[in-house]
């Protein structure tokens, strides 16, 4: 029977931990919790802001890939209808081609020997612009 009482200085020292605090450590233990329990939710409410701001960049980066093939894949089109008619006007299908490559290979010469910083200077405006609009 000895083995299932304990001494009385443990069961008060655990009343004493069971039981809340009073005055000035009472006050400060609650503080010190309520603190952390505040700096949980914050780091929480963070990561899940992060999470959300990372998925929304990555949907915009996705959608834009996604409309830029579309767009590579009309442009092919284009190109090779306007190459099949320059053909047709002049007789030859090979000379239409030729116009349509000779067109692309002046805009390169132009953008890269005439004015090398017009195109990036272009972009730059338009991703300023872009940043912007969204703020």
């Amino acid at each position: 029977m000895s083995g299932m009482k304990q001494e009385p200085s443990k069961l008060n020292r655990k009343a004493d931990l069971d039981r809340p605090r009073r005055g000035i450590p009472g006050l400060i233990d609650s503080t010190v919790n309520s603190t952390i329990e505040d700096l949980k939710a914050i780091i929480d409410a963070k990561l899940e802001l992060f999470k959300i701001e990372l998925t929304d960049k990555v949907a915009l980066v996705s959608a834009l890939v996604m409309l830029l093939v579309v767009l590579l894949i009309g442009v092919a089109y284009l190109i090779t209808t306007i190459a099949l008619l320059f053909g047709e006007l002049f007789g030859h299908t090979w000379l239409g081609y030729l116009l349509v490559s000779l067109l692309f290979l002046v805009t390169f010469a132009f953008f890269t020997k005439v004015k090398p910083n017009a195109l990036k200077n272009f972009i730059h405006k338009i991703l300023l612009s872009a940043h912007d609009d969204r703020q």
